[in-house]
């Protein structure tokens, strides 16, 4: 018997993952950030209850539609043909039953009145055989349509092409920072393609999503992976993270300020709501103390004087219920006499009495495998310390015998230069004739 092993992954592309046992996630057997859970699909329906005649459509991308289901049996993952403004579509069943009911009530849907459009029947292998061959023609159906925004000189940029399912109608998302008149390029278009043209402006998050990227954080973008809606992100929520409002750190690929800056904020602010406010200033004995920085998650506060003439220009840390301690006696008129006091009682906290049964637990220290490094290292130094001191003292050695050698070779020379002198003189004194032996001849 085979066992089917659940490898769901929130991938962004519609490609299967195979072997995914999930029940009313997935459509067309893959998992991506517009997949929902249906947690009603095991609830049977109670007596009388007829099933919801209204199923929720998923198109390319991240647009979604709801339809009525015209008495069809239809399940999460079926393509269908369902109506459009002209001609007909061809989509994915991402939701049904109940849960589609929950939606439309989120989104503010009248289910109630005829006006939404209908699910024609499933699609046949013409229609998807059709629907596939115009998803292959887009990328070059943009390209072609840059060409022409180069050529009329337009401020704008067309990140995205979507053909309807039956060919009859091109949909073009494109970003431009103002109003853009494409009347021209609508006409070049039309005569280019001979289908009807719609121009439909997204904005920079829309468009980083449709194409997706690496964040600066190494991941893959959020807003591409798993955002499904985008909130508003203001500098405020930087302030309160106390991050360096620096343009280029805090912006992301669409050149807007990061998504993830909303996502720690809520905690920011319970964890703020305890501080004093930063331009409360403590009264001491040697002058006011202005605040410089803080801590949120540790309860610490920097404080510094004011004249850092008289007291020097050092921060001195406190906890929270210490400066909450001396604004409350502050407010009563009085004042404290230093900072250095209550900085020093924390000093005094902090030193902790050494532990003996540290790893009672088995909890060994996280740094152990520098440490051991550490050891190696200094043990490789050693070594090479002590190779340099052995081919020091050989190159010592070394010198000081050829010196011996150069003073023997020297103290040599000396003495065959002296024996050849005296045997110069023994000659001559042999071969000198005196004046008798002269007179004598």
């Amino acid at each position: 018997m085979e066992t089917k092993i659940d490898t769901c992954d929130l991938a962004i592309q519609d490609k299967p993952t195979p072997g995914c046992a999930k029940i009313g996630t997935c459509d067309m057997k893959g998992c991506n950030k517009l997949t929902t859970f249906d947690w009603l699909t095991d609830i049977p329906l109670a007596n009388g209850e007829e099933l919801f005649p209204y199923v929720e459509v998923r198109f390319k991308n991240s647009r979604k539609d709801f339809f009525q289901s015209n008495g069809l049996e239809l399940y999460i993952g079926d393509t269908v043909a369902v109506e459009a403004k002209s001609g007909h579509d061809i989509g994915v069943v991402s939701m049904v039953g109940r849960l589609v009911r929950l939606q439309m009530k989120k989104k503010k849907i009248d289910y109630e009145n005829n006006q939404i459009f209908k699910v024609y029947r499933k699609a046949t292998q013409r229609d998807i055989d059709k629907w596939q061959n115009l998803r292959l023609k887009e990328e070059e159906v943009k390209h072609t349509a840059r060409k022409y925004v180069i050529k009329h000189h337009l401020q704008m940029k067309i990140s995205d092409v979507e053909y309807q399912g039956d060919g009859t109608k091109v949909t073009f998302y494109y970003t431009a920072e103002s109003r853009v008149d494409f009347r021209s390029l609508i006409k070049d278009l039309a005569r280019e393609f001979s289908t009807r043209i719609e121009m439909r402006q997204i904005g920079y998050r829309q468009e980083a999503a449709r194409l997706g990227g690496i964040g600066s954080c190494g991941r893959e973008l959020c807003c591409s992976s798993w955002m499904t809606d985008f909130r508003s992100v203001s500098t405020s929520a930087a302030k309160y993270q106390q991050l360096s409002l620096n343009p280029q750190k805090l912006a992301g690929q669409c050149g807007k300020l990061k998504c993830c800056l909303n996502f720690e904020l809520d905690s920011y602010v319970d964890a703020l709501s305890d501080f004093p406010a930063h331009n409360i200033q403590l009264q001491t004995d040697k002058g006011s103390a202005k605040w410089i920085k803080s801590d949120i998650f540790k309860g610490h506060l920097w404080y510094a004087y004011t004249d850092t003439k008289e007291n020097g220009n050092t921060w001195h840390k406190l906890t929270l219920d210490q400066v909450n301690e001396i604004i409350e006696t502050n407010e009563k008129g009085e004042k404290i006499t230093s900072l250095e006091e209550y900085a020093a009682e924390l000093s005094m906290q902090e030193i902790k009495p050494v532990d003996n049964f540290e790893n009672v637990v088995g909890q060994d220290n996280i740094n152990r495998f520098d440490e051991i490094k550490r050891k190696k290292r200094k043990k490789k130094k050693r070594k090479s310390n002590s190779n340099k001191k052995q081919s020091q003292n050989g190159r010592k050695s070394a010198s000081e015998e050829e010196k011996k050698q150069i003073t023997k070779n020297a103290d040599n020379k000396t003495n065959s230069q002296r024996r050849a002198k005296k045997n110069k003189s023994k000659r001559r004194r042999n071969n000198y004739k005196g004046p008798n032996k002269k007179n004598e001849n």
